[in-house]
């Protein structure tokens, strides 16, 4: 990194400062306030030398973003969710992705190939923008839990389905029953990167006794577990997530040490803040830089579709527990599915897509307006959809 991007750097973090002070002052939501900014920086006239691309999403802000979040995630609750977090993750992306392939392939016209790509990479919910609006609004905990554990999981899914996807169209042979076994592979192989990582980086750090130490060895642990799984084909968010929850879990009080333990959550959140900054910031730099009106058909189509998908996986999945003790109340399907937003994720998938694709060019649009719409206008009318339905903490439901 040279003296222009540590100046771009800097100049981000400070924007990101006085937008987090704004923000909390007139009520926005911070990942909003970030992503205008970053469209007011490049309307005028600020073009950093820190682009948006998918390797810089994956290899720096979605490992620390994703093991900060897997911290909090208590594994007794975490079990006790389990069946409908994976069914909404799995499922219910599935599901979604299904729904907005068929439609942009008979609505608009697109191949197959594009559909299925766009499909799979939207029907995520991005864990970076609906774990920044979760934690803000200080949603109450089983909503909160809810929704940022099935972000995290469907996240994998989706990129999972996403390179099966691409590897089709690359003429690999694809069938119902290996796409099966690939996610299963994929799934547990990625948990158990995970594990094996954390676990024996952990063990390391149980021979310290410096905090500073054992700090540094969980930030190999949040690389590391991603690093590794992505290497092995594996899914590196759910190497992560797994990584996050075993230390979050085994390290405070087992074995990291006291001073340890109290440094690790203040240490990731502070992580997660830095991360968090810089990735809404580009976003926003990159919706400048659009050209909506070259893709307005497909921008509408797909914005509408995206919704629709997630509607179809949340009020036909919901439901099915409505008579056990993981029942959903309607208030927090009706949370589940407007405040599954889309971001950072579904703009390093969509391009990743293939050069060669006929419609990459309108895909990538596309996905930069379903963006959009999502933290504009989802995003800005989450706080109030909480605080309507009593999911806020300390409201009663």
């Amino acid at each position: 990194m040279n003296h222009a991007d540590i100046v771009t750097a800097g100049l981000l973090l400070f924007i990101a400062c006085v937008v987090a002070i704004l923000s909390r002052r007139i009520g926005v939501p911070y990942a909003v306030g970030l992503v205008a900014a970053g469209i007011g920086l490049n309307l005028a006239g600020f073009h950093g030398r820190i682009a948006f691309t998918p390797e810089l999403i994956f290899t720096f802000f979605l490992p620390p973003l994703v093991f900060e979040a897997a911290l909090n995630l208590k594994w007794k609750q975490f079990r006790h969710e389990a069946p409908l977090v994976l069914n909404l993750a799995f499922t219910g992306t599935v599901l979604s992705a299904a729904v907005v392939a068929g439609g942009m392939h008979w609505l608009v016209g697109w191949g197959w190939q594009a559909a299925l790509l766009f499909g799979s990479l939207i029907a995520a919910t991005d864990p970076v923008s609906v774990i920044a609006i979760m934690k803000e609004q200080r949603a109450e905990e089983r909503v909160r839990f809810v929704m940022e554990a099935e972000s995290l999981v469907n996240d994998g899914a989706a990129a999972v389905l996403f390179s099966l996807c691409l590897a089709a169209i690359n003429g690999a042979a694809v069938t119902p029953a290996g796409i099966g076994f690939s996610l299963v592979l994929v799934v547990f192989g990625s948990v158990a990167c995970g594990l094996a990582v954390a676990a024996g980086l952990l063990l390391v750090a149980g021979r310290s006794e410096d905090p500073f130490v054992e700090l540094t060895l969980t930030v190999l642990i949040a690389y590391s577990s991603f690093a590794a799984a992505e290497a092995l084909q594996l899914s590196g968010v759910l190497s992560t997530l797994a990584a996050g929850m075993l230390v979050g879990n085994w390290g405070p009080g087992r074995i990291l040490t006291r001073r340890g333990s109290e440094a690790l959550i203040r240490f990731w959140e502070f992580a997660a803040f830095l991360a968090n900054s810089v990735i809404f910031l580009l976003i926003g730099a990159g919706e400048a830089e659009q050209s909506f009106q070259s893709y307005l058909l497909p921008a509408l189509v797909g914005t509408a579709l995206a919704l629709a998908g997630r509607a179809v996986a949340i009020y036909s999945l919901g439901p099915l527990y409505v008579r056990s003790i993981l029942s959903i109340s309607r208030e927090i399907r009706h949370m589940l599915f407007w405040g599954g937003l889309r971001g950072a994720l579904a703009l390093a998938l969509a391009l990743s897509a293939p050069a060669a694709l006929a419609e990459r060019d309108a895909l990538v649009g596309t996905t930069f307006a379903v963006v959009a719409f999502s933290i504009f206008v989802q995003g800005l009318t989450v706080p109030r959809l909480l605080r309507r339905s009593g999911l806020l903490a300390g409201t009663e439901e």
